[in-house]
């Protein structure tokens, strides 16, 4: 499904898990190689106690952005979080590259965002940082390495490691219809790219990931991935064709009154997402999911199910207005929906959106 080698693949509890993993890896290789041994930071061209330095972007994933918030908390890292671009909703590789620092020990990028599903320009950014780290070896610098989130993309559209040109890629099983279980592919795990447990027990998974495996759902997840390799083609034809036809519907019928809050201009998306905010103060997203009679859908992520009527910060980071953004719907399309379906959405917001114009 990624093109990559079955002896670099280990498996997790999720993709939360295999987040923090990478984190933790990175951090205590750093550890272990430039302050473990007398000279070594002065060997590898840092000042002596130099602490390690992440960078990652504004839009991550709580299990990238809270961990790195918590070695920051803790003083035991040092964090940069580049803002994406408020015209292209993306984290531009010239403003990565601008972040490291002599320090920089892991680079943390999603490969496609799960509130706008942009995609992230991944593979021109790890032919920058290979370029990178042959400058910084010369100058006896630590290399760095590159992680990406790849859970939102995975089952709707190609995904390939060698293409990517990544260390570490996250997977998540339930994103492509699997069981909810994830994996870490770790490049040359244990030989090109170092990785540490962060658990100590019976030895499984080669001592990286002990714990006894969950095998039903690895099964499952082994399922999962061989469908999408025979098939993702057609299943991002299928999305790409419903998406487009939702948005066409949701112009056609409410014009102006609503504002396509995924959609970025040149910039490529994943193809089940669509953003959207219907402009008007009674229209907040939370109040027409309520008053829908057919629709399912949230407000942002699912993870943040608890941030009440407060903007999307992703919405916001990409520049969406605050009255646009707390209106927000993010409705997604499967391998399965069809237009008769999209029909049938349409006219249920038609109906929500006019009781709440009607109670105001």
């Amino acid at each position: 499904m990624i093109g990559g080698k079955p002896q670099d693949i280990i498996f997790t509890s999720g993709g939360t898990e295999s987040n923090n993993l990478v984190i933790h890896s990175v951090l205590t290789h750093f550890h272990k190689v430039h302050t473990s041994k007398g000279d070594a930071t002065e060997r590898h061209g840092l000042a002596a106690g130099a602490m390690p330095h992440f960078v990652t972007c504004t839009i991550e994933h709580d299990s990238v952005r809270l961990p790195l918030e918590h070695l920051l908390e803790e003083q035991v890292a040092a964090v940069t979080f580049v803002p994406v671009s408020k015209v292209n909703g993306q984290a531009e590789v010239d403003d990565i590259l601008a972040a490291v620092r002599p320090a920089t020990c892991l680079v943390t990028i999603m490969l496609a965002n799960n509130e706008t599903g942009v995609i992230m320009p991944i593979p021109e950014l790890s032919q920058r940082i290979k370029a990178l780290n042959r400058q910084r070896a010369a100058s006896g610098l630590p290399v760095v390495l590159l992680h990406t989130d790849a859970a939102q993309a995975l089952g709707k559209r190609r995904v390939d490691v060698g293409d990517l040109g990544v260390d570490f890629l996250t997977i998540v099983g339930h994103k492509f219809y699997g069981p909810r279980i994830g994996a870490l592919y770790v490049r040359g795990l244990g030989e090109l790219t170092p990785l540490y447990p962060m658990l100590f027990g019976g030895g499984q998974e080669r001592n990286f990931r002990p714990g006894t495996e969950n095998t039903p759902m690895i099964a499952g997840l082994g399922k999962a991935a061989e469908l999408v390799t025979e098939h993702c083609e057609a299943y991002e034809a299928h999305m790409r064709d419903v998406r487009d036809y939702l948005e066409a519907r949701l112009v056609a019928e409410f014009d102006k009154k609503i504002h396509l809050n995924s959609r970025f201009p040149g910039t490529e998306r994943l193809p089940n997402t669509c953003n959207l905010s219907f402009r008007g103060p009674q229209l907040q997203g939370r109040l027409v999911l309520a008053q829908c009679r057919t629709l399912l859908a949230s407000v942002g992520a699912a993870c943040h199910s608890d941030h009440g009527d407060r903007p999307s910060p992703v919405l916001l980071s990409c520049g969406i207005p605050f009255d646009v953004a707390r209106n927000a719907l993010r409705l997604s399309v499967g391998r399965s929906t069809t237009r008769a379906e999209v029909d049938l959405v349409v006219r249920d917001l038609q109906q929500a959106v006019a009781r709440l114009e009607g109670q105001a």
